[in-house]
C-alpha cells in the first residue's frame, strides 16, 4: 500500500499538463496502477492549489487521546481564506454524508474556516439544496466540469475566491465557475 508521502512525492513533480493528464486518467477510472481509489483526486486538487500559489497543507489525520477522530484530505489557504477539502471520487453523484461531516469537522475550527467538496461526478439536487442550509458553516461545490476547467485555465484560488464571494452574496454553494452560473 502506497503512504501519504510516497503520495505526496509523487504528486510534487507533477505539472499543469500531468495533472491534465492525471484528471483524464481519473475520468477513465485508470488510475490503479498508481494510485490507491480515491486518492489520485486528493492529492490532484492539492496540487492544482500548490501551483496556483495557494499553501496547502497534504492530507492528515487528527487525533485525541491516541484515536484517530478526522481524516482530512488536505487544507488551502489563499486569498485570507482557509479551506478544508473533502474529494469523492464516485461512480454516483455525492449525496449528502461528506457535506454532513465536513460540517461537523467546520464546527471544531475557527468559524472563519470554509470546506470545499470536489466531486468527480457531481452532487444530487437534494445534496446542493441542503447544502444552502448547513450555516454558519460555508460548504462550496465542486463539480467535475470545474476541476477540469481549473485545471485547463492554470486557475484554481481566483475560482475559490470567486465561489467564496458568490456563496456570500447570494447563498449559493453550487456556484459554476465554467458558466458563471447557478
Amino acid at each position: 500500500m502506497t503512504t501519504d508521502a510516497e503520495y505526496q512525492t509523487r504528486i510534487t513533480t507533477y505539472q499543469w499538463d500531468d495533472l491534465i493528464k492525471l484528471w483524464s486518467e481519473i475520468k477513465e477510472k485508470k488510475t490503479s496502477k498508481f494510485w490507491d481509489a480515491g486518492k489520485a483526486l486528493e492529492y490532484l486538487v492539492l496540487r492544482a492549489f500548490e501551483l496556483d500559489g495557494a499553501d496547502i497543507a497534504w492530507p492528515y489525520t487528527v487525533t485525541i487521546q491516541g484515536k484517530i477522530v478526522e481524516q482530512i484530505d488536505g487544507v488551502v489557504y489563499t486569498n485570507s481564506l482557509a479551506c478544508l477539502i473533502e474529494c469523492k471520487d464516485t461512480t454516483e453523484e455525492v449525496n449528502i454524508v461528506p457535506i454532513a461531516k465536513l460540517r461537523n469537522q467546520l464546527l471544531r475550527r475557527p468559524a472563519t474556516a470554509i470546506g470545499s467538496v470536489f466531486s468527480r461526478t457531481g452532487f444530487t439536487e437534494a445534496t446542493v439544496t441542503l447544502t444552502g442550509f448547513v450555516a454558519p458553516q460555508t460548504i462550496l461545490l465542486w463539480g467535475g466540469e470545474e476541476i477540469e476547467y481549473s485545471l485547463e485555465n492554470k486557475c484554481i484560488c481566483e475560482f475559490l475566491v470567486k465561489k467564496y464571494r458568490v456563496c456570500v452574496q447570494k447563498c449559493i454553494p453550487n456556484y459554476d465557475v465554467t458558466t458563471e452560473s447557478f
